[in-house]
Formats: structure tokens, sequence, C-alpha cells
């Protein structure tokens, strides 16, 4: 039995993968301790792992938990900008907090390995710090540096010729000395404040030696030809299959008629985004569009009249929904994305911030969906888009495709042994330096 800890970015899509994963660590029979707000405690505990509440670390997993003043400033903010904000207020910056709070708990109880999002840096540092093992479970896309991929944020495709290799050297000195350049600044003063000196890889520059977990399979990631042996794609953490469900009054409608799942994710949740021009879009087609507004309340008011053929809920757990379902139509969050792939369900995305245009880049790449480019797509681009992936059976092929490569990946119980393969390594490194001592 190992001892292991786990950290997640305290938003629901980051959180969801790790559970299957601390489900299959406590199977093992590892002591899994979880670093975590509030808001999953039960979540968190229904895996068998330990809840273990943040002190340092920042706890943006509601909207209203992110002050106002923040709030303000980010909506001020457009593409890049906007990007560059997000990735320093709240995953650079809390990465000191995160780390502190890890610190404490291997104080308490030295932990043998922990398992870091890629997008946080703490578990790098707490690496550092310690001398122990991180895994680096990746979330979303891939970040890690290549000669064929362009910098993250950019969502440009990947070229290895040589006028493309130039093309990424360019832009990745750039990104780091221009457009990203305070954000190294404050990873040093991140890392001052622990004690540890700065010019380390900053967060897309970091790769962990021990072991990069990738949530997907290797055909929807870029092709890289100098991907690190230590990256394995385990195929999407999914926990559908553990969620409590009752289903909805309506759930019988589901049967026998052309499903059509419209989601927005769980962090912007503004209707009329995405939502509401969906309704208007499909409301007199022979379908049945099923709509999910990503919040715990439900929020079904704010969406309006519905339609004959509209059935809207808070949350529906996808393990239920998508094998009913012939499309899904979202903003390209990561996780909902594999889940529909898992599913073979084929998709129609739309989206903008944060890693939403990189998903999408990769995801057309694959031939299983057809991307409107914009976050606030017009109900007639949503209507034709539509009709041309449920009518063209290569999507639907594509995504199938996709699906079986997923279910031979392995998932969370491949994730565990990968992790197990690191922590039988730590031991016979132990006894190596053991035996040569005495």
């Amino acid at each position: 039995m190992a001892e292991v800890l786990l950290l997640s970015v305290p938003v629901f899509g980051h959180v969801k993968p790790m559970l299957a994963l601390a489900r299959a660590l406590v199977a093992d029979g590892h002591r899994v301790r979880w670093l975590a707000v509030e808001a999953f405690r039960a979540r968190v505990e229904s895996t068998g792992a330990v809840f273990c509440a943040m002190r340092e670390g920042f706890d943006y997993s509601l909207p209203e938990k992110v002050p106002q003043t923040l709030q303000q400033r980010r909506q001020a903010l457009r593409g890049l900008a906007q990007l560059r904000f997000d990735l320093d207020v709240f995953f650079i910056q809390p990465s000191q907090g995160f780390c502190l709070d890890l610190l404490a708990l291997h104080d308490e109880q030295a932990a043998d390995l922990v398992v870091c999002d890629s997008f946080l840096m703490a578990g790098a540092w707490w690496s550092e710090r310690t001398g122990r093992p991180w895994v680096q479970l990746c979330c979303t896309v891939l970040t890690c540096p290549s000669r064929a991929v362009a910098p993250f944020g950019l969502a440009l495709p990947p070229d290895d010729s040589l006028l493309g290799r130039w093309r990424n050297r360019v832009l990745r000195l750039l990104t780091r000395s221009l457009l990203f350049r305070s954000l190294r600044t404050s990873a040093d003063q991140a890392r001052a404040g622990l004690c540890l000196p700065p010019r380390r890889p900053w967060l897309f520059d970091q790769v962990s030696a021990d072991l990069v977990l990738s949530g997907t399979v290797a055909a929807f990631e870029y092709p890289r030809p100098d991907l690190p042996a230590q990256v394995s794609f385990v195929g999407p953490l999914l926990e559908e299959e553990q969620e409590a469900f009752t289903p909805p009054s309506w759930w019988g409608d589901l049967d026998g008629v052309t499903v059509v799942h419209v989601s927005q994710g769980t962090i912007n949740t503004d209707p009329s985004l995405l939502l509401r021009p969906t309704i208007e879009a499909l409301a007199d087609q022979p379908l049945l569009l099923v709509v999910t507004t990503g919040r715990s309340d439900g929020s079904i008011e704010a969406l309006g009249a519905l339609p004959a053929n509209v059935r809207a809920a808070g949350y529906l757990p996808y393990g239920f929904l998508l094998p009913k379902v012939a499309l899904m139509i979202t903003n390209g969050g990561y996780q909902g994305v594999q889940a529909a792939l898992s599913f073979g369900v084929p998709l129609v995305t739309a989206g903008a911030g944060e890693d939403k245009p990189e998903v999408c880049a990769r995801l057309q790449r694959t031939g299983a969906s057809l991307d409107l480019g914009t976050a606030h797509p017009q109900a007639t681009a949503i209507r034709a888009a539509v009709q041309e992936v449920l009518t063209d059976p290569s999507y639907r092929a594509a995504a199938q495709t996709l699906a079986a490569q997923m279910a031979a990946a392995g998932g969370a119980a491949e994730a565990a042994r990968r992790i197990n393969l690191v922590l039988d390594k730590q031991r016979l490194d132990a006894d190596q330096v053991i035996a040569a001592n005495n």
C-alpha cells in the first residue's frame, strides 16, 4: 500500500476525471488523500479517498467564490489577454497555496507520490521540495512542447515540416518572451514563496519525468514525433457508471426518436450564448432536444418558454444520457467531448476562451465534428450544422472509430496501473540505495 496525494483544479470539469482515478487507486489498496474544496467533499469521499480541505489554495469552485473585482477584470478582456489573465489568476498564482497545502499534508504523513492536474504547477513544485515523484494528469489537451506543435492557446494546426518547425520555434520564443512573459515572472514569485529558485519551466513547459497521463487516445491529439516516452494515453477517465441517477419524468420521451443534446459546460452558463440559439434553431425540427444548463440549481427558467420538442435539466449523467443521443452540441469542454466520443457520438462545437479553441481544433481534425468557430453562433448556422452531421454518416463513423480506441485504452484502471509502475520503481530505487549503504 502506498500513500498517494491528489490535487485537481477546483472546477467540476477537472475534478470529475480524477474521481475515476481515485476510485481505481483505492481499489488497488492505496491510501488516497485528496486535497479539495468543500463543494466536492461528498464526491471525493464516495471514491473511498480521504477528503482534505484546502487552507491556502484558492477556492473558485463556484462563480460566487470569485471576487467581483476579478470577474469584472476578466470580462473586460478578450482572446489571448483573457487567457493570460486566467492562467495567472486561476492556475499559476494559486499554485503556491496549493503546494503549501500539499506540503502540510506530507508533513502529517509522508506521501509516496502526488497526482496533480496538469494546469497546476503545485505538483511539480511539491516534487522539487520533497524529492518524491509526481504524476501529471492532463484534464485537457496535451500542452507539452513539441517541434511540431505551436504553443498552447493559438489553436494552430500541427506542422512538422521545416517551415512548420521554424514557425513553432518563433512562436514559442514570442509567447515566452512577450505574450506570456508576465506569467513566467508570476511563477517565479510564487516559487520564491516556496523557497524554490526562479527560472524553472513554467506551466506549459513542465513535463513530469515520472508519468504524464492523457485522458484521451493518441488519435485525438496532435501527432508529436518527439513525444516524451513517459506520456501515456489512457483514454477518457469516466465516472458515469458510478453516479446515482433518478430519471426525470420525461425520460421515456427519449426512446424511439432522434435525440440531440446541447451543453454549455459548468463555468460560463449564460444561456444566450449557445443554449437559446440552439433551442431556436431546432424548435421546428423532427427531433428531441435535451438541454442541460450546467448549474446545480437547474436554472431552467432562464431558458424561457420551451418548445414542445425540448426537454431541460440542470445536469444529467452522461453514462445514462449519451447512449440515447445521436448528436451533441457543445462549447468544446474537454471532458464533455471525451465523454461523447467514448459513446461514438458525433459533435457540433461552438467554443471560445480557455482551452476550447484547442479542443475544437483537435476534434475537427478527427472528422467526428463540425466546428462553428464562435462561442455565440447564429441559429441558422446551428441548424445547418446539425443537418449536415446527422445526414452525413462519416461523422458518426469517425466518432465510433475513436470510441473503439477509447474502450481499448483502459481508462482509470490503466491509469492506476501506470501509477503503480512508478511506485514500484520508487520502491526498487529505495531498496538499491539501502543496499548500497549497507
